[in-house]
């Protein structure tokens, strides 16, 4: 698919990436096309499935989400169905914000956000422990964020 993204579908991405809420004559400018072609273009790219949605950038201090810990998880099993019921138990848990499988001494990391120490405390043992399979967690607590937000 990525072959199909020409150098204006490349422009529109990286501009909304960067600025989801700006207009479609804003965005035409910017990627050098005029306006029927920019929004032809997006609407095609949200067809595709390129574009999956347009989303807040909340503050998590402001909302009282600023304690981040990240949490190497070791299942008891990676069998195909343990890790379908895994994924979908994590899926369910709103403090997880992000869980890759990854090729390490353990099978998944998870990025918790919490609103502190206690609140994560509460989720480890009554969310994270308790998801399918979970035989060992291990967790790394951030002391600062220097780049979030993928831009």
């Amino acid at each position: 698919m990525q072959s199909d993204l020409d150098r204006f579908d490349q422009a529109i991405l990286d501009v909304l990436s960067a600025e989801g809420r700006i207009s479609v004559t804003d965005l035409a400018a910017r990627i050098g096309l005029s306006k029927t072609p920019t929004q032809t273009r997006l609407k095609r790219l949200e067809r595709d499935g390129v574009i999956t949605g347009y989303r807040a950038m909340l503050d998590p201090i402001r909302i009282g989400r600023d304690h981040v810990a990240f949490v190497e998880v070791k299942l008891t099993d990676t069998r195909e169905a343990a890790l379908a019921a895994f994924n979908a138990a994590v899926r369910k848990v709103p403090e997880i914000e992000q869980c890759h499988m990854v090729a390490a001494g353990f099978d998944y990391l998870l990025k918790v956000r919490t609103a502190d120490m206690t609140a994560y405390r509460r989720v480890l043992a009554e969310e994270i422990s308790t998801l399918p399979h979970v035989a060992q967690t291990s967790t790394f607590v951030a002391m600062q964020a220097v780049k979030e937000g993928g831009v």
